[in-house]
């Protein structure tokens, strides 16, 4: 590998790029710079998921099997548990989980662990960008100083003038944009903001990431990206919060928050329109604005409209498992006791992604009030251990009209197109949605409970 390698080097064809992590973010990043024409090495601890991918197989419902064979069959993709090859690239891009401790403060230990274990195989001449998201200061704070270890140096500079201190290697933060299911916008669709340590960094990933993203937005520092990441999803995770909070008044003065907010959506300006739901999921949303919040106790300020939001968005689990037990007091049932339906586990529709779901939090509280509760999701046939949730043993049930009139209430959590909400009505005793999913579904009102 060249000690003297220049920025302008990742403008190259072919490039030996290695990404850390072969989830949801990290896989479809590595299939489209396989797809640009590098060589890609996907790195990750699991044997399994490596195993599978190296077969050309899927385990990532939006992701096509036949694009991953396609790459390996080609050469320009491969996996392994084998991190000595790191060596063998010419750039890094992490792109690990960044969660939340019990504490709900940033668990930031993938990234810790993930720097530790490039720090020995680290060369001149490498570029390692951290996708994951984070705090503004992770890169620099925590990142930097682990790879420094190894003797080569990559000094925070700004300015033109510091264009001429030598760097060892280069480090940038450019955060994920992943949005699982989109069919609308793709990677390669959506501007990439990248901020380095310094000048010669910035333009090493600014040139890495030119060839696969249509667009390239750089920033001044890895803490200006950093913070861009954090006001995207805080943007979305205040303004939910907000139509939950109406969504709850609403409610009370009997006035149909969907109705208000599609009217409102007809303005062509000055509005945006947001939805409410059972709670929070995904990895960011949920999780993202704690971040920041956490990270500005460091400076005397108390984030209060983020920890606001926090507590409303927070809250909607208990919200719908009141919901329901008020559901089943009018007909004169307890809820402890009582044989409930969860439809749908995944955290949004169409995808097959549970991370912080909110079906799991409002299935514990059900379950901790004493109601015996099974589930269907398409996507889920048997759900898998999770951190903080239980549910490892239980399988998706099939939907049909003589399984529903089993059931004392069938609670929709997750609106899949994949159901026909006309006959889950038909079918069910009772129906409490929370995603407005059977709106369009005219016979049975009676049966539907909007929560």
């Amino acid at each position: 590998m060249p000690t003297d390698r220049k920025p302008e080097f990742f403008k190259g064809a072919q490039l030996k790029v290695g990404i850390i992590g072969c989830g949801y973010v990290g896989l479809p990043l590595a299939l489209r710079f396989a797809e640009a024409g590098h060589k890609v090495t996907g790195f990750d601890t699991d044997p399994a998921k490596v195993s599978m991918l190296n077969a050309g197989k899927s385990y990532i419902e939006h992701i096509q099997q036949t694009k991953i064979q396609q790459f390996v069959n080609s050469r320009h993709f491969s996996a392994t548990t084998d991190f000595s090859k790191l060596k063998e690239t010419d750039a890094i891009l992490i792109c690990v989980p960044t969660p939340l401790d019990e504490r709900r403060e940033p668990d930031l230990s993938y990234v810790e662990q993930t720097a530790i274990s490039i720090q020995p195989h680290l060369q001149k001449g490498h570029l390692v960008v951290l996708e994951s998201t984070t705090y503004p200061g992770t890169t620099e704070e925590l990142v930097l100083p682990i790879l420094e270890k190894n003797g080569l140096k990559c000094p925070i500079t700004s300015g033109i003038e510091s264009e001429n201190i030598p760097t060892d290697f280069f480090l940038a933060f450019s955060p994920e944009r992943e949005d699982p299911g989109n069919k609308q916008y793709g990677l390669a669709q959506i501007p990439k903001v990248v901020g380095g340590i310094n000048p010669p960094s910035s333009r090493a990933a600014i040139a890495l990431y030119a060839q696969v993203v249509a667009r390239v937005v750089p920033v001044s520092s890895t803490r200006a990206a950093e913070m861009a990441k954090l006001l995207e999803n805080i943007f979305r995770c205040v303004n939910i919060a907000l139509v939950n909070e109406l969504k709850l008044l609403a409610s009370r003065m009997k006035i149909d928050i969907w109705e208000v907010i599609d009217a409102a959506a007809t303005k062509p300006f000055g509005f945006m329109p947001f939805y409410p739901g059972p709670g929070l999921g995904g990895h960011c949303i949920p999780v993202d604005p704690y971040y920041l919040s956490w990270k500005a106790r460091e400076f005397d300020f108390a984030a209060r409209f983020i920890e606001l939001a926090g507590e409303i968005n927070t809250y909607m689990p208990y919200h719908v498992v009141d919901a329901v037990a008020a559901a089943l007091n009018r007909q004169k049932k307890s809820l402890n006791g009582s044989k409930l339906l969860i439809l749908g586990v995944a955290y949004k529709k169409d995808v097959d992604d549970l991370r912080e779901s909110p079906s799991l939090k409002i299935m514990q509280l059900l379950q901790q009030r004493g109601a015996h509760l099974e589930y269907n999701d398409p996507y889920f046939p048997q759900m898998h251990k999770m951190r903080h949730y239980n549910f490892e043993n239980m399988k998706s049930v099939p939907i049909s009209k003589d399984m529903l009139a089993k059931y004392d209430a069938a609670l929709i959590a997750t609106d899949h197109s994949s159901y026909d909400y006309h006959a889950i009505v038909d079918g069910s005793k009772l129906v409490v949605d929370t995603r407005n999913a059977t709106r369009r579904v005219t016979r049975n009102r009676d049966r539907i409970i909007p929560c």
